[in-house]
């Protein structure tokens, strides 16, 4: 069986940062958690014959900021999820949660509610980068945060960001040396980028150069591998055995079912023949709320497996199995066959019996290299 995963979608946050395309909306008046907790379920409910018989290896709660809801609304959520759902023994279960105060406050009450990996959005450790991006907690709230973050979990991820408005290589450097000085098992650093339809695509800040910003990602990746960090994914970081294993099924094209607002699912349907389909939520809350059970999904073209299961591979720096791509997109390997040469041929690829990976260039050039396969 293909493994499946869980995530849970929580769309509100505080304040929208000015970077974020993500589905997540400021509060207005309260959030509705009791209303929003029940959908939930009724959403959950609507999709097990999608998923019957399979056990869920992974759960994320993203958003938004879901550490805004109460302890007593996620232990009723993992409580629901529980009771509908067959759980493995070991699952995975990973909570978002942002540095204020308030979320901090509750980290000891969400790891007792059954969480048992925090990801903690830091950003950056300097006052004035966090004022630029946007972000309502102080350097001091993001270090409280993470203390208390590693002290109730056993697994803490830190979000970093560089090449942010007006950042120097070494203010970078401080930002991933005082989170490398916490000593979490997980660090995920993004390059900032200006998407659209954020409030900095409309008046853009000013951020390092292309020049500068190469740098700083060499920076980190120098600095984190120095302080015995794997670099696993694009902007992956984990000491050994502390991967993100919900977001490994992801990039190995496994199946995961999404609920809540705007949430996407991928579910393989073995009895036929593999075929795959993709799902998606009402993206606004109140629209969700309205009918919870509401999706529009489509079939996966034949066609679009190669691309999208290659987008997804491909950000692993270690790269794929081949009988991987057969097996969860049930392709022959010599439908790309074309595209790996190209690939190969560009210095983007290395390819093996027993494993097709990016090369150090095709790792600066992903995006070059996920398009010949979008292409093929």
């Amino acid at each position: 069986m293909i493994p499946l995963s869980l995530y849970v979608h929580f769309p509100w946050c505080v304040r929208k940062c000015p970077y974020c395309d993500f589905n997540s909306h400021e509060v207005r008046g309260g959030i509705p958690e009791a209303e929003y907790l029940e959908a939930l379920m009724r959403d959950l409910e609507a999709a097990l014959p999608e998923i019957w018989g399979r056990t869920v290896q992974t759960v994320f709660i993203g958003g938004g900021t879901p550490s805004l809801m109460s302890a007593a609304g996620l232990d009723r959520l993992l409580a629901g999820v529980r009771s509908r759902l067959t759980l493995a023994p070991t699952a995975e279960i990973t909570l978002e949660a942002n540095p204020g105060a308030i979320e901090a406050a509750q980290f000891a009450a969400f790891r007792a509610a059954g969480a048992n990996r925090l990801s903690l959005g830091i950003q950056s450790f300097d006052d004035a980068k966090l004022a630029a991006l946007g972000r309502i907690h102080s350097s001091a709230e993001a270090e409280r945060a993470v203390e208390l973050a590693l002290r109730h979990f056993e697994r803490v991820n830190l979000d970093l960001m560089y090449a942010l408005p007006g950042q120097t290589l070494e203010e970078a450097r401080r930002d991933i040396e005082t989170a490398i000085a916490f000593g979490p098992g997980h660090l995920s650093a993004y390059h900032l980028t200006i998407e659209p339809n954020t409030a900095f695509h409309l008046k853009p800040p000013p951020v390092p150069d292309d020049d500068l910003a190469a740098d700083m990602q060499e920076m980190v990746e120098a600095t984190l591998a120095a302080a015995g960090y794997a670099h696993y994914e694009t902007s992956a970081f984990a000491k050994p055995g502390e991967q993100c294993r919900h977001n490994l099924n992801y990039w190995r094209f496994g199946d995961y079912l999404g609920i809540g607002a705007g949430a996407h699912s991928k579910i393989t349907d073995p009895s036929h023949h593999g075929s795959i389909r993709r799902e998606a939520r009402p993206r606004g809350p109140r629209d969700y709320l309205a009918d919870p059970a509401a999706r529009a999904w489509q079939p996966v073209a034949p066609a679009d497996l190669p691309g999208e299961f290659m987008m997804n591979a491909l950000r692993l720096i270690e790269g794929f199995d081949p009988a991987l791509f057969e097996e969860r997109t049930r392709l022959s390997l010599s439908t790309i066959g074309h595209a790996l040469k190209q690939a190969e041929a560009e210095g983007l690829l290395m390819r093996g019996n027993e494993r097709i990976a990016p090369t150090p260039r095709g790792q600066r050039f992903l995006n070059r290299l996920i398009g010949l396969f979008l292409a093929a």
